[in-house]
């Protein structure tokens, strides 16, 4: 077991996570409520790294990290080290290709609501941003359960655009997915094996997490 790389993997999920979760509740929200300008054009673009291949989004990703870029030059200027195969880098990289699975189920979770929810909360007194806080988001906490576990599983088990952006670099970048393909590569089937387990239980760890979810919405707005 390479508890490096596990550690590297339990990190960069857990910045992912923190970082997507507020943002994306507020993208979907906005998309949930509001009337978007080009709405079909913006569901697009978060949607694409679900369609895209990861090495066509992890070489788009690494050219507008790279040290020739404009971001990359400035980066390297302000902290002394590239972007692109850094912690960092990969961190913004793991936001971006994670933004459909934080995105979408919180997003179906607000659009599930009622839609005399939030006039009556108003009627009552409350602001928007109470309501908010005392009705909408406990109504929709599934979806943003089902965020969570597809958010973290997903960057948990991520490999291309991982390989792209961060490299391979022991105890920076280097995740248990990477780990298990060097493993693999070195014929050490025994090692990839055991970490390939750990990431299976994740995956279906999270998928249940998920579909228990969607589950309690479908039962209260059955």
């Amino acid at each position: 077991m390479d508890w490096d790389a596990f550690a590297v993997s339990l990190k960069l999920a857990a910045w992912t996570a923190a970082v997507l979760l507020p943002a994306g509740l507020l993208l979907a929200r906005t998309l949930a409520f509001r009337r978007v300008p080009a709405r079909g054009l913006v569901e697009a673009l978060v949607a694409a790294p679900l369609v895209l291949p990861p090495t066509v989004l992890g070489f788009y990703l690494l050219t507008l990290m790279g040290g020739a870029s404009p971001l990359g030059a400035v980066w390297t200027r302000l902290f002394g080290h590239p972007l692109a195969f850094s912690f960092e880098g990969l961190l913004a990289a793991s936001v971006i290709f994670n933004l459909p699975f934080a995105v979408q189920p919180m997003q179906r979770a607000f659009e599930a609501l009622p839609t005399d929810v939030r006039p009556a909360a108003w009627v009552s007194g409350l602001s928007p941003w109470r309501t908010f806080w005392a009705v909408e988001l406990p109504l929709a906490w599934p979806g943003v359960l089902s965020a969570f576990a597809l958010t973290f599983a997903h960057t948990m088990g991520e490999f291309g655009v991982v390989l792209m952006v961060g490299g391979s670099i022991p105890g920076e970048t280097r995740t248990l997915a990477l780990s298990v393909y060097d493993r693999t590569q070195a014929f050490d089937t025994q090692a990839a094996g055991v970490m390939s387990a750990v990431l299976l239980g994740v995956s279906v760890v999270a998928i249940a997490a998920a579909y228990g979810a969607t589950g309690r919405v479908g039962r209260r707005h059955g």
